[in-house]
């Protein structure tokens, strides 16, 4: 079996176990009223958001799930997150099993590494770091839900809130769920709101949105970091270059953060029912959390519905580009994103060879990244024309938002997923699948591995443009 096959089958496994976990009495609210095809529809849908880190839900997760239910989909995100690989070889590392080379194989795919030396080391330094930014979320936001006085409306509580006393371990939990949730892009909520009852919340707003930023920037963007200022701590006068992905990750996301707030400002300021109606002082920290949260994380501040068109095509343009290479979130990815961009400058310029930051980017990467942005392309008219057929009555929008969230597993819903018809949330699951796993990856499941040849064709122009 090849690494893209054992990839895309393990992740389907994940999603069934899920499913079923999700099913059993234990992980279901009583009362809920559904018999056992739909529960485990929703269970289905549930599960396979969660381990594609999408968000998406058919169901409100906090009164339908028990603790246990919930305690099921954190985990799912938490593998989803990490990498079906990753969580496969942690599991390996706890059983002091050394990985063979299809393992290092798989891993260096799953993590777009470039070797295979040192990769449990790589493994180890990745559940160090998410261990430390979702503790550090969790602490950070703990106050805030720890004051029953700053929590929702009682109809917008999750159901293990509602019963009994609210005590320090249920604000615990939440602390725990959202740090989980935000880190690793999922963008599950256990209230009914998500989070827009905190929208003027600085501990909560901020603390989500940095998880968000630094869970979707990949790994290696953080390692590189944190190596350049332990160096800087340790007074070593050696000048650190720095990777240029760390380059690309760092412009193309300053960028796209700085640009979607000013986007939210300008067009939502005057919509009373969105950023209108907030101090100069939050309208500002809620444009930024709405320019985060579409990289793939589908937290919400403000009600995603009554957004102007204006705001909804920035939030798709957004949703598409998505989050940057190895890390938690889906789309396109940042540096696709530059690449392309780079290519189209070079030939406005009529430069036959494409720079970033005084280096060429090969051949095969500029065509990879097309292929990316193509397939992608492909993957969102398909599952867009799919959501027409099964829900006609339905904005096309909305459907576009939609099947564009699905796939870049953001989950954010401008018409509601538990809107849709049951064909129209079926066609979500492999559209959320495609978007996790990768449509190059996928393809190569489908197709094995490219055969090499020797046989060279020659050239011909043709008319392009």
């Amino acid at each position: 079996m090849t690494v893209s096959r054992t990839v895309c089958l393990g992740f389907l496994a994940v999603i069934l176990v899920g499913a079923v976990g999700l099913t059993l009495p234990v992980s279901i609210a009583p009362g809920t009223g559904y018999d056992l095809p739909r529960l485990f529809h929703i269970a289905l849908f549930s599960s396979t958001s969660a381990v594609c880190v999408t968000g998406l839900s058919v169901v409100d997760v906090g009164k339908h799930f028990t603790v246990v239910g919930q305690v099921i989909l954190a985990l799912l995100a938490q593998i989803g997150g990490l990498g079906y690989m990753t969580a496969t070889t942690v599991l390996l590392l706890v059983l002091r099993k050394r990985l063979n080379l299809r393992d290092k194989i798989a891993i260096q795919q799953s993590l777009d590494a470039t070797g295979l030396s040192g990769l449990p080391g790589l493994v180890k330094s990745i559940i160090a770091t998410t261990l430390v930014f979702e503790s550090l979320g969790a602490l950070l936001m703990f106050p805030t839900f720890a004051n029953a006085a700053m929590l929702p409306k009682y109809e917008l509580l999750p159901t293990f809130i509602q019963q009994g006393p609210y005590t320090p371990l249920k604000a615990l939990w939440l602390s725990i769920f959202y740090s989980v949730s935000a880190f690793n892009n999922a963008g599950f909520g256990l209230f009914a709101d998500n989070v827009m009852s905190y929208v003027t919340s600085t501990p909560v707003s901020l603390t989500i949105a940095f998880l968000i930023i630094f869970g979707g920037i990949g790994y290696q963007f953080i390692m590189e970091a944190y190596l350049a200022l332990r160096s800087k701590l340790a007074g070593s006068q050696q000048r650190r270059m720095f990777s240029l992905n760390f380059k690309l990750v760092l412009i193309t996301t300053t960028f796209l953060l700085v640009a979607g707030t000013i986007g939210f400002l300008m067009t939502e300021s005057r919509n009373p029912i969105t950023l209108g109606a907030l101090g100069p002082g939050d309208r500002v920290m809620a444009a930024f959390f709405q320019s985060v949260t579409p990289r793939t994380a589908g937290f919400n501040s403000i009600d995603i519905n009554k957004m102007t068109v204006t705001g909804h095509v920035i939030t798709i343009a957004l949703m598409f580009i998505g989050a940057s290479p190895g890390g938690t979130g889906g789309g396109i990815k940042t540096t696709t994103f530059s690449v392309l961009t780079s290519c189209t400058v070079a030939v406005l310029r009529g430069k036959e060879e494409v720079l970033c930051f005084q280096r060429q980017i090969p051949i095969a990467l500029i065509l990879k990244a097309i292929a990316v942005v193509l397939g992608s392309a492909i993957t969102v008219a398909i599952s867009t024309t799919c959501l027409t057929l099964t829900d006609p009555t339905q904005d096309f929008l909305g459907l576009l938002y939609e099947a564009v969230s699905a796939f870049a597993t953001v989950g954010l819903s401008a018409i509601g997923t538990s809107n849709l018809s049951l064909p129209g949330q079926m066609v979500l699951i492999p559209t959320m699948y495609v978007g996790r796993v990768g449509v190059l990856l996928l393809m190569g499941a489908l197709l094995g591995d490219p055969k090499p040849t020797f046989v060279k064709y020659p050239e011909e122009n043709l008319l392009v443009g």
